[in-house]
């Protein structure tokens, strides 16, 4: 195992997110979902006892690999929770992906300016799974040294949104 020395011990490499994996009810209509909304492509099926009961997609352009795995009970308890945000390149990315979502007729909360950067929230998926994005691109630096404490996000992010000149 590979590690780094810090002042408080040694930390395992790590390589980013593998993938993610959610709960679903229904493999195919989740497939098609996430690849009519998002571009995703199918490139792993799983199988227990000749059934289908999961399924891997890659993102073509810059998105995590997803898994979806057959659960019914689980897909509902997940309902409403955003369980990770995709990151968006930009500003311009991320209201291109909101427009493009509109066309879809897909409801969602628009692109707003947040904390660091811009976010589109209240996305749901065919099971209710809020899927989130968040833009790399901040319109502030961010401070690099100590933990940052955010208090009342939505409010801290319209003040500095005005302050910006964005809202």
């Amino acid at each position: 195992m590979t590690t780094t020395a810090t002042p408080t011990g040694t930390v395992p490499a790590l390589a980013g997110v593998h993938h993610l994996k959610l709960p679903v009810s229904d493999l195919r209509r989740t497939q098609t979902w996430y690849e009519s909304r998002l571009g995703y492509r199918l490139s792993q099926e799983w199988r227990d006892d000749g059934e289908l009961t999961g399924i891997g997609m890659e993102h073509p352009n810059g998105g995590p690999s997803i898994s979806f795995r057959l659960d019914p009970d689980r897909a509902q308890g997940a309902a409403g929770f955003d369980y990770f945000a995709i990151g968006v390149p930009d500003k311009q990315s991320i209201q291109a992906l909101a427009d493009h979502l509109t066309s879809l007729g897909e409801q969602h909360a628009g692109a707003h300016f947040a904390t660091f950067g811009w976010i589109l929230p209240m996305l749901h998926d065919p099971d209710g799974h809020e899927v989130r994005f968040y833009t790399h691109e901040h319109h502030d630096d961010p401070p690099t040294d100590g933990v940052i404490t955010i208090n009342d996000a939505v409010a801290t992010a319209r003040r500095r949104a005005a302050e910006l000149g964005e809202i």
